[in-house]
């Protein structure tokens, strides 16, 4: 039975209800006037700017999906609804690029592409090794605690996947074959640890309650996993070796917002819905859509243990709030990336439709909003911003491996927003006209593109030449080639 809510096609709005009556900065219900449309035609791209490749190579679509969704895109097997709206992380590329993996909510499964690092192109194996999935559906290697993947992560050695899954309230230890890329689920327990409800051969884990969000340290020393409904963050110990995960029996093993037996209570931690560790392993960022928030909390690389400082910076919310500091521009907090330098930490927040920009200290890892219109950028109603075009709910957030370029997926608009990072500041601006956007609808000033409707995660390929990204409502993933060379003419998108 599948449960309609929160990660049905209808949940958007219920939950952007929600952030809105919890104090989050509603979308803003003035429209500046359009621009005038512009001619179809290939346009003139530059440095970080995307082309979709072209026929069947520029997207794969779940076979079930409707003909109309599945037109000019090459069919594949457990990729119904992949990147819910609670699941801006459900795309990841594997650290030798060879392949790409997503969590697919309606199809319960994680869906196995092998990547051509020429090309960009993505191909399913048959069989089983081109998926896992609960109750081996569709042909897929079985796999238990997986109904409802939402979020992925991969670790930096490549030996492991771990998945959260909203429904089983799971979190799901996998193997990744390095030859193949196909995924097995590690033997027993150490295959899943589960939350509120016990699942059958999985152990139980505390602060798991609506997982969301996992990430793995670059040392591969810990996972951590971000729980939207509990309000909580679990940490665990990862073997190097099996890829199997240990929750700390003290305090340090999972921390909450409101005060719970056998875990630390830290400031601003409801609904944390993104989350990013830094370069070098010092800091974990956690983005809360309920708090309004970005905590920044400081890591001991030892233990993996999370701790916030009490003077003001372990935390950075939309409104006031006693021991935080007080930003702009973080209603509904979601994705949260670093640069590749350390140097800056970016958030897209769904309520307030913008994508907000912090400089990094070297050292403390504490963080300080840019300042002026680079602090943000929003959509609509730019006050003290710069404008963002086709960012409506903005949900998932990469940036390059150069640093020069940073991508927005804004699930309303059904687009990939492109930035130009500036070297030095990090501040963002959005590229000009139709090199800024790519999307599946019919907004000026951007360039038309294939499968991206409800688009919510995004990854790059380690070499920075290919963008993939998960679109739940086409029940897709759409594949861009990045522009490398300045002035390249681009080859059409449609």
């Amino acid at each position: 039975m599948r449960i309609p809510s929160p990660i049905s096609r209808r949940a958007p709005r219920a939950l952007l209800a929600t952030f809105a009556f919890a104090g989050a900065v509603a979308t803003p219900a003035v429209a500046l006037a359009a621009p005038r449309p512009q001619p179809s035609r290939s346009p003139i791209s530059v440095t970080g700017s995307l082309v979709q490749l072209d026929g069947a190579s520029g997207c794969v679509v779940d076979r079930s999906a409707r003909p109309r969704a599945r037109r000019g895109c090459a069919p594949v097997r457990a990729l119904s609804g992949p990147g819910p709206f609670l699941g801006s992380n459900a795309i990841a590329v594997s650290p030798d690029g060879r392949n790409v993996y997503v969590a697919a909510s309606d199809s319960d499964a994680i869906a196995i592409f092998t990547r051509n690092a020429r090309t960009g192109r993505l191909t399913q194996r048959s069989g089983s090794a081109g998926c896992i999935a609960a109750r081996g559906a569709s042909g897929c290697t079985s796999a238990r605690g997986l109904d409802g993947p939402n979020s992925l992560a991969v670790s930096a050695d490549g030996r492991n996947v771990y998945a959260t899954s909203l429904k089983s309230d799971a979190v799901v230890a996998l193997r990744r074959n390095g030859s193949t890329g196909a995924l097995s689920q590690l033997p027993g327990v150490a295959g899943c640890i589960a939350g509120r409800v016990p699942v059958a051969d999985c152990a139980t884990g505390r602060g798991i309650a609506g997982p969301d969000v996992v990430t793995v340290s670059p040392d591969g020393k810990n996972v951590y996993v971000g729980s939207f409904t509990g309000n909580a963050l679990a940490v665990f110990a990862r073997d190097a070796s099996a890829g199997a995960l240990t929750q700390p029996a003290d305090a340090s093993g999972c921390l909450v917002n409101a005060a719970t037996d056998g875990c630390t209570t830290v400031l601003a931690l409801g609904a944390p819905e993104g989350m990013a560790i830094s370069g070098d392993g010092d800091n974990v960022y956690v983005a809360t859509a309920l708090s309004n928030a970005l905590l920044v909390l400081t890591r001991n690389a030892s233990t993996g243990a999370l701790t916030q400082a009490a003077d003001g910076t372990g935390c950075i919310v939309n409104a006031a709030l006693a021991g935080c500091t007080t930003g702009l521009w973080l209603g509904g907090a979601n994705a949260v990336a670093v640069s590749p330098d350390d140097g800056d930490v970016y958030v897209t927040s769904l309520t307030s439709n913008s994508l907000t920009s912090f400089t990094r200290a070297a050292g403390s890892g504490t963080l300080t909003q840019q300042s002026g219109t680079s602090a943000c950028v929003i959509y609509v109603l730019a006050v003290g911003c710069s404008l963002g075009r086709a960012l409506s709910e903005p949900e998932g957030l990469a940036v390059a491996p150069d640093g020069a370029t940073v991508y927005a997926a804004a699930f309303g608009s059904g687009a990939l927003d492109v930035f130009d990072r500036a070297a030095g500041s990090g501040a963002l601006m959005q590229k000009p006209r139709r090199t800024g956007c790519m999307t599946s609808g019919p907004i000026p000033d951007c360039t038309p593109a294939r499968a991206l409707r409800g688009v919510s995660s995004i990854a790059l390929s380690p070499d920075g030449e290919h963008v993939y990204a998960a679109a739940f409502r086409s029940d897709a993933v759409a594949v861009f080639k990045r522009v490398t060379k300045a002035m390249t003419r681009a080859r059409g998108t449609r």
